[in-house]
């Protein structure tokens, strides 16, 4: 058995083969089927392709963060790292050289002034006193016996015949040892041949070492005959000084006069110059405070200017804020400082007193070479007792301020060409816009022109940002 199709004219029809000996069924009849295109499946096929790829490749929108244009209060601020300082600072140094006595005070401690914080042993003072005050007695009761010192004719014949006669053993002295050095040669020249005749055996060794002995004994004596020529040489010298003193003396013996006088003033100058010493000895505070440094409180031989303690009222203190010396050419004095990061839960106010005339060269974390200047300021409100002396501090100088101002995040500019431009989003696309600014600080920048309070402004624009792109806020 099987099926049979036959196709006529565009229409089916299904004929079936039934065993032999059986009829169709009356109910049979022949139906007609209908077909479509069959262009159809492969188009609509194609319409859903190009349907994806037309949804893969459409530029989806970029997420960015978005600020506000606002107007309010904003403040352009100069900002940098400082430090307190005691207003007043004293510096106690040692008035003279000697030995100090151990400190008792310590950093903190409060002093009054006149209290005496340290103390220098005056025992070497007093004793350099008493033997001034000796010498001085001696000047003058030499002075006193001038007229009694007047040099006697037979004191200055005697100098005469005390200088021919050193001269006259200077001259033995020099040849003695000219007649010394003489032998010394000979005997070295005899000592070297007898060093050759042993060699060759026509003499003993006993005649040699008789050979160096002699050339011993004869260097010892040109050693000695020196001594005594450099002796009479040394008692001509002193002769020949003595001699014209006493000759002067014998003219005029009231030069004295004048030069004890000298040597008591002078004596008399040293005398008062160390009482003076001895009686600062023992050092006083110059002011009432508190003891903000102490170097070294052991005892310890000191010279004179060598600082010992370090003075001031920690509850008097000011800022010093170094700053860019470009930085420091707007800020004047008067403006307002914000002090953060001292320890405190709020920030402190004071104001820039004076910034220093000089600029110093600073070297930055990165090596490089930077001018900067000190900032000065006052505290405004009260210190905390727990700040003191050399404390790190953040700062703020408000160099321009206003109440009321249009500002834009400065996170949202960026440069085209020589201007400033923001990406405003409208209607869900970047559009860029040229703008006009006056003021920047380290978070928003103030606009004259370009911009609307209430628009959306486009925060760190990437590459991928650029006009008519669409875009969504994270």
């Amino acid at each position: 058995m099987g099926q049979l199709q036959e196709q006529t004219k565009g229409k089916f029809f299904r004929l079936r083969l039934r065993p032999e000996g059986k009829t169709a069924p009356a109910d049979v009849v022949k139906q007609p089927r209908r077909s479509l295109p069959r262009w159809l499946p492969y188009g609509l096929a194609g319409l859903g392709i190009a349907i994806l790829v037309a949804l893969a490749f459409r530029p989806a929108p970029i997420p960015v963060d978005v600020g506000e244009v606002t107007e309010g209060p904003l403040q352009v601020t100069v900002d940098a790292e400082g430090k307190t300082r005691v207003q007043d600072r004293y510096v106690v140094a040692a008035p003279v050289s000697g030995r100090l006595q151990r400190i008792g005070l310590e950093a903190g401690d409060p002093v009054e002034a006149g209290a005496v914080v340290a103390q220098i042993d005056p025992l070497p003072l007093d004793t350099q006193v008493r033997a001034a005050q000796a010498r001085l007695r001696e000047l003058q009761a030499e002075l006193a016996g001038v007229d009694t010192q007047r040099p006697k004719s037979e004191e200055l014949t005697q100098a005469e015949a005390r200088l021919r006669s050193t001269e006259a053993t200077q001259q033995a002295a020099a040849a003695d040892v000219a007649q010394t050095q003489a032998a010394l040669e000979q005997a070295r020249r005899d000592r070297t041949r007898a060093e050759d005749l042993e060699a060759d055996g026509a003499i003993s060794r006993q005649e040699r070492e008789a050979a160096e002995l002699e050339e011993t004994r004869l260097a010892q004596a040109l050693e000695a005959a020196q001594q005594e020529l450099e002796g009479a040489i040394a008692d001509v010298a002193a002769a020949q000084e003595a001699l014209p003193l006493l000759r002067a003396e014998q003219r005029d013996p009231d030069y004295l006069v004048s030069a004890y006088q000298a040597q008591i003033a002078g004596v008399e100058a040293e005398l008062a110059n160390l009482a003076d010493e001895a009686q600062r000895t023992t050092i006083v505070a110059p002011v009432s405070g508190s003891v903000l440094r102490l170097p070294e409180a052991s005892a310890r031989f000191v010279q004179a200017g060598d600082p010992l303690i370090e003075l001031g009222n920690p509850a008097e203190l000011e800022l010093v804020i170094d700053v860019l010396s470009a930085d420091a050419v707007p800020i004047e004095p008067g403006d307002t400082i914000l002090v953060e990061q001292w320890g405190g839960p709020d920030a402190l106010t004071a104001t820039v007193s004076y910034i220093e005339p000089a600029a110093f060269t600073e070297v930055s974390a990165l090596g490089v070479e930077e001018q900067r200047v000190n900032v000065v300021g006052a505290f405004k409100d009260d210190i905390a007792d727990s700040l003191g002396d050399g404390f790190r501090i953040d700062a703020r100088i408000v160099i321009w301020a206003d109440d009321n101002t249009l500002q834009v995040p400065i996170s949202a500019l960026y440069r085209c060409d020589t201007d400033w431009c923001v990406f405003v989003v409208e209607d869900g696309r970047a559009s860029p816009r040229q703008v006009t600014i006056s003021r920047r600080s380290t978070a928003a920048a103030a606009i004259e022109s370009g911009l609307q309070p209430g628009e959306q402004v486009i925060l760190h624009p990437s590459e991928q940002i650029e006009a008519g792109r669409q875009v969504e806020s994270r």
